[in-house]
């Protein structure tokens, strides 16, 4: 139990049904769907597209989705919604123009926009309301507006830069960035998101929206084609799994980077993490090392599941016990990748529950903040620039092709206790979210934390060479870890965001609501 004399969140009890996510309206929609009849699948689809209004700058129809979910009888499913790379685009083509990387904000970075189809699909297949019924929620607020939180004005401005062309007239508000409080509206969407709720996901890829979408990339230089989009669907996969303390962490496979959070559990089963502070320096120094190792496994590995041909290699045991010994608990290592060679030769987050016990954990994202800065001309359906994670390097797994999907930072993550599904779960943070959910483990296991303290504890990533460590850290673990070696560094941003609902064994639901975020658990 919290010590109610220090600020903090208590966790959210229900019995009939609940939600957690980022934004409070999205959450009360959903719980409003369930109370109307609506499922869990229902109730998440319909929060997810509104968030894309709630929260423009993380996610939206022109964006990708990954979807976890456990049925009514336990039993686990996963579905891919993300998009590929349009047909005439090649990796070749950009480097003979001197590329090294593909240019986030160009439209050689814009991939076809997969998460219509899989929220049309699971609503045929696994909803009872239909798709005029959720989406109605997310209309009328495009309609008529939502003021703009706390966080999300933050990242508006941050993130303001890369709007480009009619993207900035359809996400500024009089030419500025709101702040918070003020009204935020997208009536073009809005008539978007009647198309589909009458015509399904052909008013998307095909028709009228289809072809503003099309001209606006096309005219950018996108290789884009009415084929690509007409073509588009998601595909169905089946969830990885590993054991930690007792829990199974499923994940989504490739081309998501859910194996990633796999292998650094693994990692760190080596190391007696319940024996080290929870926040201090040791066990930060650890879990550092086993990301470095973690990420660039991920980052060899993981592509699209038709050309990801070492995911075996990555969940194995022995992979992890190799790397966990490449690990000194008294320096960090300056480079990972050279060191593992001999081993190896901004998001939202919805998770809901039911009164049946379907538990649905899906992940709808852009990509970078505001996606690509590129918005259609008519209707304004800002685009991902998911192109972006797809590498360069020829002959690599994730080498940018034409019709391939690109490696992806989301990831939907579900618990599992003696094989019954007992928690969906997601920590938002581009990359971190790995590392996110291997940490959220850890809390959970390793210190006996509720999934609210849990989800409240300082967080700190090694990014890139940067050892970000959150304010909620001491300056003493700071200092002793640049003694180590890090490059320690206070990131301007808290480091992602996290939601969860736990389905106890007397059957009430436990949701907890990450502070770095607007948003909120609700239930009934």
């Amino acid at each position: 139990m919290r010590d109610f004399h220090l600020p903090g969140r208590s966790p959210v009890l229900a019995s009939s049904g609940m939600c957690a996510t980022s934004h409070p309206l999205a959450a009360q929609t959903a719980v409003e769907i369930l109370k109307a009849g609506g499922n869990a699948m229902d109730a998440a689809i319909a929060g997810a597209v509104l968030l894309g209004i709630c929260e423009p700058q993380m996610t939206g129809i022109g964006g990708d989705c990954f979807v976890l979910w456990s049925d009514t009888d336990g039993n686990m499913h996963s579905l891919n919604g993300s998009g590929r790379a349009p047909m005439a685009l090649d990796a070749a083509e950009l480097r003979a123009t001197g590329e090294t990387t593909v240019p986030p904000y160009s439209a050689h970075a814009v991939t076809i926009p997969g998460a219509i189809d899989a929220f049309c699909t699971l609503s045929d297949r696994v909803g009872r309301l239909g798709l005029d019924r959720i989406l109605a929620p997310a209309i009328h607020y495009a309609e008529t507006g939502v003021p703009v939180a706390p966080r999300v004005a933050f990242d508006w401005a941050k993130d303001e830069a890369v709007l480009q062309g009619s993207a900035r007239d359809a996400y500024l508000v009089n030419g500025t960035v709101p702040k918070a409080g003020e009204i935020f509206a997208a009536p073009q969407q809005a008539e978007v998101l009647r198309r589909i709720a009458r015509n399904g996901r052909d008013a998307f890829y095909g028709g009228e929206v289809a072809e503003d979408m099309l001209a606006t990339l096309n005219a950018l230089g996108g290789k884009h084609t009415a084929e690509d989009f007409a073509s588009t669907k998601c595909t169905d996969t089946t969830p990885i799994s590993s054991s930690y303390q007792g829990l199974d962490l499923i994940e989504h496979p490739a081309n998501g980077q859910g194996a990633t959070a796999n292998l650094m559990l693994n990692i760190l089963k080596h190391f007696d993490v319940a024996d080290m502070g929870p926040w201090g320096t040791q066990r930060a120094h650890i879990e550092a090392e086993a990301a470095k190792l973690a990420y660039d496994a991920r980052n060899r590995f993981i592509a699209d599941a038709d050309y990801a041909n070492r995911m075996d290699h990555m969940m194995s045991p022995e992979t992890a016990t190799q790397l966990a010994a490449l690990i000194d608990p008294g320096k960090a290592m300056p480079n990972a990748t050279t060191l593992s060679e001999q081993v190896h030769k901004d998001t939202i987050y919805i998770t809901v529950v039911d009164r049946d016990g379907m538990a649905v954990s899906l992940i709808y994202s852009i990509f970078h903040g505001f996606g690509s800065g590129i918005a259609s001309d008519k209707f304004g359906i800002l685009f991902q620039n998911r192109g972006a994670g797809f590498t360069l390097e020829e002959g690599h797994p994730n080498e940018l092709k034409g019709g391939k999907r690109p490696m992806h930072t989301i990831i939907p993550g579900m618990l599992a206790k003696n094989g019954k599904p007992i928690m969906p779960f997601g920590v938002m943070g581009g990359a971190y979210q790995p590392n996110g959910h291997a940490r959220f483990v850890s809390n959970l296991t390793d210190f006996g934390l509720d999934p609210q303290t849990a989800i409240d504890a300082p967080r700190a990533f090694s990014d890139a060479g940067d050892m970000k460590v959150e304010r909620g850290y001491s300056d003493q673990v700071r200092s002793e870890l640049a003694d180590l070696g890090h490059n320690v560094s206070i990131p301007d941003t808290a480091i992602g965001g996290a939601q969860a609902i736990l389905i106890r064994d007397d059957g009430v639901l436990e949701g907890a609501s990450d502070p770095r975020k607007d948003g909120c658990a609700l239930g009934y």
